[in-house]
């Protein structure tokens, strides 16, 4: 196998790892347009202060890393909970461009409160993980953990809706939320379930990013944009298609890093996403929970 051949392997690998990540966070805004019917603009904020969670918890007060992941998880799923009660209920019935303007309101406080608190520095837990070296290729270990974490992420949360009854309730709201209430669901509750699920979701993508970028208060402009046009290529509200649309993505950008360098293969990767809504506007696969 030629050298050219190992890099292109290498890349065709490190496109998967990051797919998985990515599919992480498609998995989030997807659930909650499903259920809620809400974009959560400021998502990649949540994922950004549970990211400085994990540094302070981590690096600052040195708890455990698994205590610290854990801690960061549940205070991001909280953190879902607060932005639903206080930001999205009220809205609940209005225009959704109110909904998207107040959500796009919490991602600048959120954005200006971290630089305010946090200042501009960039900051990292300050942890080296090896580099595995299989075949020839150099696969970081980071990355590695990082997408097996992913998959048995998604793994649960597909446990969770196909094999419990809150997991149901969550389905039928998505599929028809005015016959659900009338059936006796109460949607309030299981808007409140989704959003704290949301945001625990949000806090792992947080403990497994900050293993790979450093924090700081516009670190989710590296991957927040591009989350949201995984969700509308596979289909806002779809998790198969946005599954799909992640690694679609991930590997045009790991492939166009190789050849090019990483800015151009985000561009080769937002021209595809032009191409492909003038071919398939509707996204990769119909709509389905």
């Amino acid at each position: 196998m030629g050298l050219l051949d190992i890099y292109l392997l290498e890349a065709l690998v490190n496109g998967v790892l990051l797919g998985g990540v990515l599919a992480l966070l498609s998995l989030v805004l997807n659930l909650i347009f499903d259920v809620i019917d809400v974009v959560w603009i400021c998502y990649a904020e949540l994922v950004m202060l549970g990211m400085y969670g994990m540094y302070f918890l981590y690096s600052v007060a040195h708890a455990p890393i698994v205590v610290a992941a854990a801690v960061c998880i549940a205070a991001v799923g909280v953190l879902g909970v607060v932005l639903h009660l206080l930001v999205i209920a009220p809205l609940l019935g209005t225009a959704p461009i109110n909904q998207l303007l107040a959500t796009g309101g919490v991602l600048f406080v959120l954005q200006s409160a971290a630089t305010i608190f946090f200042g501009i520095e960039f900051k990292n837990l300050g942890l080296r993980l090896p580099v595995l070296k299989v075949a020839g290729m150099f696969i970081s270990y980071s990355r590695l953990l990082a997408f097996t974490t992913a998959l048995i992420g998604m793994v649960l949360v597909y446990l969770l809706l196909t094999r419990t009854y809150t997991g149901a309730a969550i389905r039928a709201i998505a599929q028809d939320r005015q016959i659900m209430t009338l059936m006796g669901v109460d949607s309030r509750r299981i808007y409140v379930i989704t959003s704290a699920l949301g945001g625990g979701l949000a806090g792992l993508a947080a403990c497994l990013l900050v293993l790979q970028y450093d924090v700081h208060p516009f670190v989710g402009l590296s991957f927040g944009p591009i989350t949201f046009l995984i969700c509308v290529l596979g289909g806002l509200g779809n998790f198969v298609g946005g599954f799909v649309a992640a690694f679609v993505f991930a590997e045009i950008i790991s492939i166009g890093g190789l050849y090019l360098d990483l800015e151009w293969g985000y561009v080769f990767a937002f021209a595809f996403f032009i191409v492909m809504m003038f071919v398939r506007p509707e996204g990769l696969m119909a709509k389905r929970l």
